[in-house]
């Protein structure tokens, strides 16, 4: 506990055997002075809330002097350099939704709470208009409300501002689809199903829908939101476990080891889907954290290397299936609605 007395911002308690640590100045958490945190959050083993409230001051924690970075692999100003709005409009009406590639985020809207939580920075709207076709929404749920949250920290929205950017995108864009994987988090009520019903009568409509677990043609996708369905309950699209899925999110730092391991995860995946069954749907995170490899950082390292992988592709026409980023780069997404061509 003497590290933390010693940095002068803040104070150390002890309640029932658990350590809290109160800023009272801006922190200066870089990564290789977060281990001592790290172990704080270890030491308790019966207090739940209070390992949470210690990790509410790491997700809320910022790296002073960050500056703002846009490459063809990663991106995390507020805008997007390239807009590929509807690109799906020449894709074939024949082609089964599984068999296009398409770029999507990961926690899609995951904006705020510090570089642990943070895992992108284009609003939903202009991730649509970029070209992404796939969101991953996580929602809250208490007292019928969906509040948007990455763990603990709140993105100061609600699921039914998810809803409308969507439908004035698709209203906007009737040649493209948005596929959506929806989840409870925080919250473990399991049981969001009727608050999501009313949620899409209220902010969108019931017709908005792809409504079976079989795989639509593009035809059929043009103009619907199609959900991913990660909650129990009666169908509302296609359920989230029936896609074939790597996500190694665990990564616990940014040793070269540790990196080189997720990016084999994602490489071997994204290979598997190249020669997989078409009528199966491949999603590949290329997302990963942990308190010693935040978001932003390991996308810095992951994303370039994906955008070096897939270009050594371009100019062939492949099936990747799904890939999901943190910060994806507008050239990286570009090059992945390329494939469709």
């Amino acid at each position: 506990m003497e590290w933390l007395k010693e940095r002068g911002e803040g104070s150390v308690e002890e309640i029932s055997g658990y350590y809290l640590f109160w800023f009272t100045g801006k922190p200066d958490l870089h990564v290789k002075d977060q281990w001592p945190l790290k172990r704080l959050i270890m030491e308790g083993t019966r207090g739940r809330i209070l390992q949470l409230m210690v990790m509410g001051v790491l997700l809320g924690a910022t790296v002073p002097g960050h500056r703002a970075i846009q490459t063809p692999g990663y991106d995390d100003t507020s805008t997007p350099e390239i807009l590929n709005p509807s690109w799906m409009a020449t894709i074939p009406d024949v082609y089964s939704l599984s068999d296009v590639t398409m770029p999507g985020t990961h926690n899609t809207m995951a904006l705020y709470g510090g570089t642990l939580a943070e895992c992108n920075s284009w609003s939903l709207a202009l991730q649509l208009r970029a070209g992404i076709r796939f969101l991953d929404i996580r929602v809250r749920h208490a007292k019928g409300n969906l509040t948007i949250h990455h763990g603990i920290s709140y993105q100061y929205a609600h699921f039914g501002d998810v809803l409308m950017d969507v439908v004035a995108f698709l209203r906007e864009y009737p040649s493209e689809t948005v596929l959506m994987r929806l989840r409870e988090e925080l919250s473990n009520t399991q049981d969001i199903y009727n608050a999501v019903v009313r949620y899409i009568n209220e902010y969108a409509h019931w017709d908005l829908l792809w409504h079976s677990r079989e795989m639509p043609s593009m035809v059929a996708a043009r103009g619907k939101l199609i959900v991913l369905q990660d909650f129990t309950g009666p169908d509302l699209g296609i359920r989230y476990n029936s896609l074939d899925i790597a996500d190694d999110w665990k990564v616990s730092s940014l040793q070269p080891e540790e990196v080189e391991k997720k990016w084999r995860s994602v490489s071997t995946h994204l290979e598997a889907a190249a020669v997989g069954n078409k009528n199966r749907m491949f999603l590949t995170y290329s997302s990963g954290a942990s308190i010693l490899a935040h978001p932003n950082a390991l996308a810095q390292l992951i994303n370039p290397r994906l955008h070096e992988y897939l270009t050594g592709y371009v100019g062939q026409r492949k099936r990747f299936g799904i890939v999901a980023m943190d910060f994806p780069g507008a050239k990286l997404v570009q090059t992945i609605i390329g494939f469709n061509y």
